[in-house]
């Protein structure tokens, strides 16, 4: 009798491509796992993988049996749900998250994860979104709260919320006047995100496009720094307000006047659908709701 631990293995070789990444999913060792392939290919006097140095693929009676086993899976999530509710559902969830979520809404999300899922063990990485998307299409996290959407279409993304840059400065920053143009904010460091990211490049042609030639951008892959930076006074900060929202309420950063139309930061839960995964779905639904309620909630502070 085919065991459902064995079929379980087959699924995390198939959705990871690799014995030793199933291994790691599934906390064992890649002996482990082999052996357990080979029972179930002996079993079923099948041949269910071709392997090579580039990782284990399924052969066509492997993708016949993984539809099933994907059904399986998904039954057995499915009567978790319905006989003790979604809250009871466990297991480990790997989340990335942009380093604009963590200074904005990620703590609300969090307290409302423990409170309605608490079977869920959370790991956390924090990275850049292009990384985040690399990660999510690899398999090594299950849902990206980034800078989106990730175009692979096996992905589903749900729109969480909008930033838009803003210019902000310390308090004591000279006035420019009642709208400063990009040639005149040109002569100061514009401290913004990282090199090789959506708002790096898109300031960056904005710029061009005003004919602010000699434009210092000085990247950071660092909010806290950022907002540290704009504190002592060394630039003009090019960042999203809510993620600075504290200093602007407390007086002693503010925002800066200027006549054009900044670039917009769309965000997204990116995550792949699993049979074995329903947190998933769950986790960016819940993320919209909190991103939407502080959306709502906030204030945006005086220039």
């Amino acid at each position: 009798m085919i065991d459902l631990r064995t079929l379980e293995t087959f699924y995390f070789v198939a959705q990871t491509g690799g014995f030793n990444r199933a291994a790691e999913k599934l906390h064992t060792t890649q002996p482990a796992v082999s052996a357990r392939i080979a029972q179930l290919e002996q079993d079923l006097n099948v041949r269910l993988f071709d392997r090579n140095k580039h990782g284990s693929h399924l052969t066509a009676k492997g993708r016949d049996l993984l539809r099933y086993v994907e059904q399986m899976i998904a039954l057995r999530v499915e009567l978790v749900s319905a006989i003790a509710g979604d809250s009871s559902l466990r297991g480990n969830l790997h989340l990335g998250v942009s380093d604009t979520i963590v200074h904005t809404w990620l703590p609300e999300l969090l307290k409302r994860l423990s409170v309605e899922y608490p079977g869920i063990t959370l790991e956390i990485d924090v990275d850049a979104s292009a990384g985040l998307a690399e990660a999510l299409l690899n398999n090594t996290i299950d849902v990206a709260l980034m800078m989106g959407p990730v175009t692979a279409g096996h992905v589903t993304n749900v729109h969480l919320c909008s930033y838009s840059l803003d210019f902000i400065v310390r308090s004591d920053f000279p006035a420019l006047g009642a709208g400063a143009s990009l040639r005149k904010l040109a002569e100061y460091p514009i401290i913004t995100f990282a090199r090789h990211t959506r708002p790096h490049s898109e300031l960056k042609e904005l710029f061009r496009k005003a004919g602010a030639t000699g434009v210092r951008l000085f990247a950071n892959a660092s909010l806290s720094s950022i907002i540290r930076m704009t504190l002592d006074g060394l630039g003009i900060a090019a960042i999203p307000k809510e993620v600075a929202i504290e200093h602007l309420r407390s007086g002693h950063l503010r925002l800066l006047n200027h006549r054009e139309t900044l670039p917009v930061l769309p965000f997204t839960a990116s995550f792949v659908p699993r049979p074995d995964m329903p947190l998933s779905g769950m986790v960016a639904k819940l993320a919209q709701e909190v991103a939407s309620d502080g959306a709502v909630g906030s204030k945006r502070p005086s220039r």
